[in-house]
């Protein structure tokens, strides 16, 4: 297994499958501009490897993602503005290079999805879901303007109507909640997530490759669309990260102990 950007993620190939796991476990995985560039290297190095057929994202500990690191965040002072750009823009870089791949992107959830980070789940072919997961958007919470493909992306999985209530009343949604929602290919107990998405990966193996390359590009999103949206909340967030108002919802979170 190969490290890539101080080990906050990691690669390897296992058959014909290349593996790409978040590893940065005692802050659940949060998103540093330091990990997103490892991705981006992970899904790279699987681009570049003519062997792999599918690649799995998966992730070390108990939670997929909490999304971006509000502490990290809250320390920036003066270069707030400039880290949070840089921040969303390898974010929106790795969804789109996530969607974009050669092959078929699986995901293999446990714990909590939140924030930006459901973003790179949607942005996979299928979806493995552990019963045990939990997905929020906390933006309406802590201050935020939504990110990941909140609002770029979701809407057109589960409909507007659903996507905005959800956003503006930061409900969670359990496993089961997202299955019937149509975002999820399967859920699965609590700590097979992984298994179930190399399996999927597996049975992709004797598939003809072409057909599955026509099938993934039909259903694909128009990607100028996409990063257009995705721009449009890069923009939005940079700009609402800065005000009185997401300054004290920073404070809060953290008070409350859910940043660490």
């Amino acid at each position: 297994m190969s490290a890539l950007a101080g080990e906050l993620v990691l690669f390897e190939r296992v058959g014909g499958t290349g593996i790409v796991r978040l590893n940065r476990p005692a802050r659940h995985n949060s998103l540093v501009p330091e990990l997103l560039e490892g991705l981006l290297a992970a899904l790279d190095a699987a681009e570049a490897d003519a062997g792999i057929h599918a690649v799995v994202l998966t992730h070390a500990g108990r939670d997929f993602s909490t999304g971006g690191d509000v502490k990290a965040l809250a320390c920036q002072g003066g270069a707030l503005a400039a880290y949070a750009d840089r921040l969303l823009s390898l974010l929106n870089q790795a969804i789109l290079r996530l969607s974009a791949l050669r092959c078929p992107a699986i995901a293999a959830v446990e714990g909590w999805l939140t924030g930006g980070s459901l973003g790179l789940v949607l942005a996979c072919d299928m979806t493995v879901l552990s019963r045990n997961v939990r997905i929020a958007p906390y933006y309406t919470e802590v201050g935020f303007s939504p990110d990941g493909g909140w609002t770029a992306m979701l809407p057109q999985r589960v409909g507007a109507a659903r996507a905005r209530a959800w956003q503006l009343n930061n409900t969670t949604v359990t496993a089961e909640e997202a299955g019937a929602l149509g975002l999820a290919s399967g859920v699965v107990e609590p700590g097979q997530a992984e298994r179930a998405a190399l399996a999927m990966a597996a049975g992709l193996q004797d598939k003809a490759p072409g057909s599955v390359a026509c099938t993934r590009a039909l259903l694909r999103c128009d990607a100028q669309a996409l990063a257009a949206a995705l721009g449009r909340e890069r923009a939005a967030f940079v700009a609402q990260i800065q005000t009185p108002e997401a300054a004290a919802g920073m404070q809060r979170f953290l008070d409350k102990g859910r940043g660490t």
